[in-house]
């Protein structure tokens, strides 16, 4: 341990609290208290040699020894109360003091003394405070002119030194004046070199953590331009600092996001401490989540706070207030946010979907329930209310007719929920197209001829053989060709035809009935659906035949288009593969392949027309 660091160890020791917790301030008070001591001790330490060379001292050499030996009290002052400022004040008081008692005795202004005055002013600029320097300067100043006047007025002692003795105590304090000033430089350029380590270290120590976080900090003008931001931009949008100052920012905010931020900084100015969250064109680039174009950033902008004694100098106190914002990154919060409602509307529409189950499933199963428990209870009670063989007969097939009403609206929510739940197989084998399509329209032609619709049905002799579910093609194929009668007016007309195009079997089933809406139409296939509000109450049903024909064309690895426009007729294309094959069993983690279900558009009945007449011609069937 050096001599240095001892003296430096006890000088902390004899330090104010206050000071010990600021490097600049305890610096200020080391270079304060240090000079004092050592001067103090020095002067100690020459007393008793003062007294072997000189004798007996006289009243004034004590008085000069006790002045010389009075800033250890200076110290003690300064380490018991930390007053800075106060301590340097007492320090002039003193210096000014011992010089104005030295150059009374020695020849007032032309004493060797006097040169020491501008001393005091020099001493009082370590304090670093203006009212301490100005008031030494005045202090000085008042010294000076006190001993002109002693001077004038022939107040000063008659001993006059010779002229050799005043010039050797000229030299004396002039050079002993340079050396304390020069000391007095000394401490100044270390304590200007300690502020300037201590700036650097802490200008470090914050760009360090400008560069290090991942928030962005910026400074910004009321009207938003910026005059920094943080390097941590750079990551975030993925361009330089330079291209984003000025309003370089505000050029990559969302345009519909620039009034939101223009009045988040705008009330930070004024003094409110405002959030805010927006959008920011990003350069495109890999990274997580891909490229992205804009991403979400959240930014909490507050009013930037001066130090009233840092302003510089002549400065108007109507200065534009100037804004501090930190901004993060906020996509992945609002990527969560968009799935979290979308993951709420899903269930507000399976909510729906449950209740429109339930009111459909409450009038399609109580209606034929209804039937059969009456007209059973009629034949039950036949000899009461005397009933005949043909009354009875026609009783029996209501109830019948009740009975595979419910048994299909049954058969259709058990082959919808295999479907959903994935465990609905296709029975793979040979059968002819043409045949099941004839069979189907023969099934459904009675009902055609009832309702007034002319069923028109288009096989051509040559469809060959194909490979599939036979009874999932006859399903499709009476679903669809049902729902165009049921939906299609008196006096319309049904057409269904097949076609083989490449490896493919086309089947289109086109009406001339209400259509369907745009709006609707985007909607179609959905369980439990019924398009329209005009008409969806005036025919029985479930909403599952379309949605079980998508999803068994979808099982056979096929396409299905949808083509309609409100009140101009439908046309439903499906197209099946002649040989089905299944698909492969994929691993657990690869996700599975999407169906091929062509995007629904609409079409006007002059195109249902032209795809008619394009075709060979129709085959009408009749009951």
């Amino acid at each position: 341990m050096t001599v240095l660091s001892i003296i430096r160890d006890c000088l902390d020791a004899l330090l104010h609290p206050s000071a010990r917790y600021d490097a600049l301030m305890r610096a200020r008070h080391r270079a304060f208290m240090a000079p004092r001591l050592l001067g103090s001790l020095a002067a100690f330490a020459a007393f008793p040699l003062y007294l072997a060379m000189r004798g007996a001292p006289g009243a004034i050499e004590v008085a000069a020894f006790a002045w010389l030996i009075a800033p250890i009290t200076l110290s003690w002052f300064l380490s018991r109360t930390g007053r800075f400022e106060g301590a340097h004040v007492l320090s002039s008081l003193a210096l000014a003091g011992l010089i104005m008692a030295v150059a009374v005795t020695t020849g007032g202004i032309e004493s060797f003394a006097a040169v020491w005055l501008i001393v005091v002013p020099l001493e009082a600029a370590l304090s670093a405070s203006r009212r301490v320097v100005a008031f030494a300067s005045v202090l000085a100043l008042s010294c000076a002119g006190m001993l002109i006047l002693i001077s004038q007025f022939g107040w000063l002692p008659v001993a006059e030194p010779s002229a050799a003795e005043r010039a050797v105590l000229m030299a004396f304090g002039v050079a002993s004046a340079t050396f304390y000033a020069a000391g007095l430089a000394f401490g100044a350029e270390s304590l200007a070199r300690t502020g300037v380590a201590l700036l650097s270290r802490e200008e470090e120590r914050y760009r360090l953590l400008a560069r290090n976080m991942s928030d962005v900090i910026s400074r910004h003008q009321r009207s938003g331009a910026v005059q920094f931001i943080s390097p941590a931009v750079e990551s975030m949008l993925g361009t330089q600092v330079a291209g984003l100052l000025g309003h370089g920012l505000f050029d990559r905010v969302h345009v519909a996001d620039r009034p939101a931020y223009l009045t988040a900084l705008s009330d930070a100015a004024r003094g409110d401490v405002r959030s805010v969250e927006f959008r920011l064109r990003r350069e495109p680039g890999d990274s997580e989540r891909g490229q992205v174009d804009f991403i979400w950033v959240e930014m909490r902008c507050r009013p930037l706070e001066r130090d009233p004694g840092r302003q510089d100098i002549g400065r108007d106190s109507t200065h534009e207030a100037e804004v501090v914002a930190v901004m993060r990154d906020v996509t992945d919060r609002k990527l969560f946010e968009q799935a979290l409602d979308q993951a709420r509307s899903a269930a507000e529409a399976a909510d729906a979907a449950k209740t429109r189950f339930l009111a459909t499933m409450s009038h399609e199963l109580r209606t034929p329930l209804n039937a059969i428990i009456g007209f059973s209870e009629m034949i039950a009670q036949e000899q009461a209310l005397m009933l005949g063989a043909a009354q009875r007969k026609e009783y029996a097939q209501l109830i019948n007719d009740s009975g595979q009403h419910l048994l299909s609206v049954v058969n259709g929510i058990l082959d919808m929920s295999k479907m959903e739940s994935g465990n609905f197989e296709i029975a793979s084998e040979p059968f002819a197209p043409r045949a099941s399509l004839l069979h189907c329209c023969n099934l459904l032609a009675l009902k055609a001829r009832e309702s007034g619709i002319d069923l028109v049905t288009d096989a051509p002799q040559d469809l060959p053989i194909m490979t599939g579910d036979p009874r999932a093609f006859k399903q499709i194929v009476l679903n669809l060709v049902a729902n165009a009668i049921k939906f299609t007016e008196r006096g319309g007309q049904v057409h269904v035809a097949a076609a083989v195009s490449g490896s493919q079997l086309t089947l289109c089933i086109s009406d001339t009935g209400v259509g369907i809406a745009p709006d609707d139409l985007n909607r179609i296939g959905a369980p439990f659906f019924q398009a329209g509000k005009t008409y969806q109450r005036r025919h029985e049903g479930t909403g599952l035949g379309l949605s079980i024909v998508k999803s068994l064309v979808a099982l056979h690895l096929g396409e299905l288009t949808v083509q309609s426009r409100l009140g101009e007729g439908t046309a439903v294309t499906v197209k099946l593969p002649l040989v089905y094959t299944p698909p492969q069993v994929k691993p657990a983690n690869e996700k599975p392949s999407e169906s091929k279900i062509a995007t629904l558009t609409p079409v006007l009945r002059q195109d249902l027309q032209d795809q008619t007449q394009d075709e060979p011609a129709p085959v009408k069937k009749s009951a």
